[in-house]
């Protein structure tokens, strides 16, 4: 019998296979077929920090009371927020894997509150999407990298419930970055969150948005990172998210090491029962060499578990594509 079940951020999943956020987990009927179909957990579509702010300034900008004011803002923040802490609440009464709320933030603003909130709801974990994007050349990377440790902080100080923290790949130094997120009271780091990225219409000559799903090539971001974070960064858990659309990029990223793998893409494409699909595969996979359980293969391609290291590195780019004309 092959085990599947792996921990992260310090529960016992039923198998390393988690539904990230999106609209496959904005209603209770999608979380209960991710369930049914295996899904070890999922994160529930996201709650933008800039969506519950934006919706305050709509209502704040028609008010004639000025004295108002603080009443408005407050009621209509809770307001948007009070959809999601009933899918948290009512998700967890019907299925019994574990549901994290997602929160795309950029600021330490008074949405934080929220977070005890959420934790109130049930919630299992909270997974901080943060993204900044640098166009002030007066800031110096050092001061944006703080700020993501102050939401980091922040969070972690006021609710009891496990923090991630999904992250893109540009930062000069990601492993003492990722050492400063669990110093800040992070327990998980998800590598990488796929952003938002514009494209130019050049018949219509307007901005458009690029293609919102990863495609398989995509998993090239994240497996270096995951294969050198997973041995240099032991302290914290990791999740590999982007570009995994079958069983065989599942077992690459539990071989560099990660302790979970998000999924989304592949299941808007061929189904939320492409679940099981994957997980047939990976326990065969898993018999076939051998191995007995998920943690018996995981990090055994990782960083220090390999006798030539420096192939995770970016200089040996130029090693085995340079002689290529």
């Amino acid at each position: 019998m092959i085990e599947l079940k792996t921990k992260y951020l310090g529960l016992q999943l039923n198998n390393p296979l988690i539904v990230s956020s999106s609209g496959l987990t904005n209603t209770v009927e999608k979380i209960k077929r991710i369930e049914e179909y295996g899904g070890a957990a999922v994160v529930l579509k996201s709650l933008f920090e800039e969506q519950i702010n934006a919706e305050a300034d709509i209502l704040l900008r028609y008010n004639e009371y000025p004295e108002a004011s603080d009443y408005i803002s407050g009621y209509s923040k809770n307001n948007s927020v009070s959809e999601y802490l009933k899918l948290i609440e009512n998700s967890k009464k019907e299925v019994k894997i574990p549901v994290f709320a997602s929160i795309n933030c950029i600021s330490t603003n008074d949405w934080v509150t929220f977070a005890k909130q959420i934790e109130s709801s049930g919630a299992d974990a909270i997974e901080l999407n943060i993204h900044i994007v640098p166009t002030d050349r007066t800031i110096v990377s050092s001061e944006l990298e703080e700020r993501y440790f102050e939401i980091v902080s922040t969070v972690s100080g006021l609710v009891n419930i496990p923090i991630a923290v999904k992250i893109g790949s540009y930062f000069s130094n990601l492993v003492h970055f990722t050492d400063q997120l669990y110093a800040n009271g992070a327990k998980g780091v998800v590598i990488f969150n796929r952003f938002y990225e514009p494209d130019i219409d050049i018949e219509n000559l307007k901005m458009t948005s690029a293609d919102v799903f990863s495609s398989p090539t995509d998993i090239r971001h994240s497996l270096r990172w995951v294969g050198i974070l997973a041995a240099k960064a032991k302290q914290i858990d990791i999740s590999a998210s982007t570009g995994v659309h079958d069983a065989e990029a599942v077992i690459k990223q539990l071989l560099a090491g990660a302790d979970t793998v998000q999924i989304c893409s592949v299941l808007y494409k061929k189904g939320i029962q492409h679940i099981k699909v994957i997980l047939d595969e990976l326990q065969n996979w898993i018999y076939s060499k051998g191995f007995d359980s998920v943690e018996a293969m995981r990090g055994k391609m990782s960083y220090l578990s390999i006798k030539n290291p420096e192939v995770y590195e970016r200089v040996q780019f130029m090693k085995y594509f340079s002689s290529i004309e």
